[in-house]
């Protein structure tokens, strides 16, 4: 009886433990509920539009042209998440174009104190848009307490560039450094396999050498040379500075700092690199005084807001347009299966083209391409998607961005038309493939392998064992096959002819203008372009652009505007920087990044279509 009872009591505790759970989850979840709606409720301010006003373009963090996914609730408060600040692209040229034409902006004043990174090309795409607003007479101010390389080019393109007192304009020329692993593997024993095809192809150069080799040296040499002559020559242009004047002042640096005794922000301005030089006390009094109304408010709005107001103000209207533009991203390293945004996944980027394939209402595809490379299979699984689209006689216009090389090649190859920057890094037709070795770094340590096998094959996967000369033949005739794919693909979807591809493939990375001469694109453009040219192709008078986001489950879209909703939060409360101040995160997260990237390649034959010189 006693021992019924016992059994009974533990069913009864069972089932309590398990009530409690499940209150204290609902419990959970309504508090989460009340705080996302609270947030939401604290920063949706509806700010308007005034009829006289400044845009504000305060550019912060990295600009990229899709935006990292933040899936689990714990990476909103997480440190290394919250210093992830990152700018779309396409929204701050949307907001310069919109505000070009808005007879409410009066003004267009630039913040770059926290912009971080962006990349020659998507600093280019920017500047044009800058461009665009000053064809309109309205005048464009810049201000920072000091300008980085990538900031002043944007700084450049203004008609008065503000300095802080104690700042400096730091132009530094370009660089392509990298790690070499050799010795440290030798002293680990571990042995490392290369098969690759193309003398440039260096994505595994740093496993098998010291030191960099002369044809990757005089490419990256070639490549840093030529990005650095087209950011001289355009703020010479754009400051009219005499030929030189940016080379000289970075050659000789340390010459033109002794000669103004030390002091960087004198010798900017001697330079006619910016026009005048204020505290932040006097900053601020300048462009209250500029943006103050007659009846005395200061006037102004940041681009985010303003956008929100554009699109809410859109949202209300109905589109009689049935034909669309559709942009799709491909931002990231191009791996196999489905990934989250900022990573490529083959599976999950085919099935957005092949969604929006399906969609009555597509006239013309834009995709829109940022990336080095990755897997061959899922490389080519895009381009499988792809090609249903244009069977279909639907347009498909690639746009390049930063870099579309390697995979990010092969999966643009076929389209109907191809755009990239200038300074777009393309090309790099070459396959590889890396198997390392632990034999020799385990026998070292006294750990042997041995067992029966029932061919020389059996053994192929098999670290600890050495490579046999029959596997070593057998990865090396995948890689010849696949660069000859890649070369008939190149040759067959751009009407080259195969022979001229081959002079040009081998791995070599080439700039949009070298990509152009050679044959590799159609046409020098950004996003914009690119849009306008897809509907030329589809012979569209009145179209709508769609930029389609890949498929987020309700869950996602929840920790994403929850995020989002946290960050405006913070801002309020000027607790942001706290949060993302450097101190807050290890230095060497670019290296962490980067190899975090090369760890996640995962082609289920080991073969990469990649670009390491790419993200110079």
């Amino acid at each position: 009886m006693t021992r019924k009872k016992s059994a009974f009591r533990r069913i009864l505790n069972f089932f309590n433990s398990v009530v409690t759970f499940v209150r204290a989850l609902l419990g959970m979840t309504l508090l989460i509920i009340i705080i996302y709606f609270g947030i939401s409720a604290f920063s949706n301010h509806g700010i308007s539009i005034p009829n006289q006003a400044a845009l504000i373009v305060k550019l912060e963090g990295k600009l990229v042209d899709q935006k990292k996914g933040i899936d689990s609730l714990g990476e909103i408060f997480d440190q290394s998440a919250m210093k992830r600040r990152e700018t779309l692209t396409r929204d701050v040229v949307r907001a310069i174009d919109i505000a070009a034409n808005d007879h409410r902006i009066s003004h267009l004043i630039l913040s770059l104190d926290s912009l971080e990174n962006g990349g020659i090309s998507k600093l280019t795409e920017i500047g044009n848009a800058l461009l665009r607003f000053k064809a309109t007479k309205k005048p464009i101010i810049s201000f920072a307490d000091n300008y980085s390389q990538q900031q002043y080019f944007l700084a450049a393109h203004a008609d008065k560039i503000i300095l802080n007192t104690f700042g400096s304009v730091q132009l530094y020329g370009y660089g392509a450094y990298r790690n070499y692993f050799r010795e440290a593997l030798d002293t680990l024993k571990v042995d490392v396999h290369v098969f690759r095809v193309g003398a440039f192809k260096s994505a595994a150069e740093p496993l098998t050498s010291n030191k960099m080799s002369s044809e990757t040296r005089t490419q990256s040499q070639k490549l840093v040379d030529s990005l650095w002559q087209f950011y001289c020559e355009k703020i010479e242009n754009l400051r009219q500075l005499p030929a030189g004047t940016i080379s000289d002042y970075s050659n000789r640096l340390d010459i033109h700092l002794h000669s103004h005794h030390g002091d960087a922000a004198q010798l900017a301005k001697s330079k006619d690199l910016i026009d005048q030089l204020l505290s932040r006390t006097e900053t601020k009094q300048y462009l209250e005084d500029l943006i103050t109304s007659p009846e005395g408010e200061t006037d102004s709005i940041g681009f985010h807001d303003y956008l929100k107001n554009i699109d809410s103000a859109k949202s209300g209207r109905i589109s009689n347009s049935q034909q669309k533009v559709v942009v799709i991203t491909a931002v990231g390293t191009i791996l196999d299966g489905h990934q989250p945004p900022g990573t490529i996944g083959g599976d999950s980027l085919a099935a957005a083209i092949t969604q929006s394939r399906d969609d009555p209402s597509l006239s013309a595809l834009v995709l829109r391409i940022d990336s080095p490379g990755g897997g061959v299979f899922a490389s080519e699984v895009i381009r499988d998607a792809i090609a249903s689209v244009r069977a279909k006689e639907i347009p498909v216009v690639i746009s390049m961005g930063s870099y579309a090389a390697s995979g990010g090649y092969w999966i643009a190859a076929e389209a109907d038309r191809i755009l990239a920057m200038p300074t777009t890094l393309t090309g790099s037709i070459g396959v590889y493939s890396v198997i390392p070795n632990f034999s020799r770094s385990l026998t070292s340590l006294g750990i042997h392998s041995d067992g029966p096998d029932t061919s020389p094959m059996a053994s192929i996967m098999q670290l600890d064992q050495p490579m046999t000369s029959q596997a070593k033949a057998l990865y090396q005739l995948s890689v010849n096959n696949i660069y000859d794919k890649f070369i008939n693909l190149v040759s067959s979807g751009r009407n080259l002819e195969s022979e001229h591809v081959s002079s040009i493939a081998q791995g070599k990375v080439w700039t949009g203008k070298d990509a152009l001469k050679y044959g590799l694109i159609d046409e020098l453009g950004d996003l914009k372009d690119a849009t306008v040219t897809a509907a030329e192709l589809a012979k569209l008078d009145h179209y709508e652009i769609e930029f389609k986001e890949s498929p987020t489950t309700l869950f996602q879209q929840f920790v994403r505007s929850l995020n989002a909703h946290v960050l405006e939060l913070l801002k309020a409360l000027s607790l942001y920087q706290v949060f993302t101040h450097p101190m807050a995160v290890a230095p060497m997260d670019l290296t962490v990044d980067h190899i975090r990237q090369v760890s996640d390649l995962n082609d289920p034959r080991g073969l990469y279509l990649y670009c390491h010189n790419c993200p110079i």
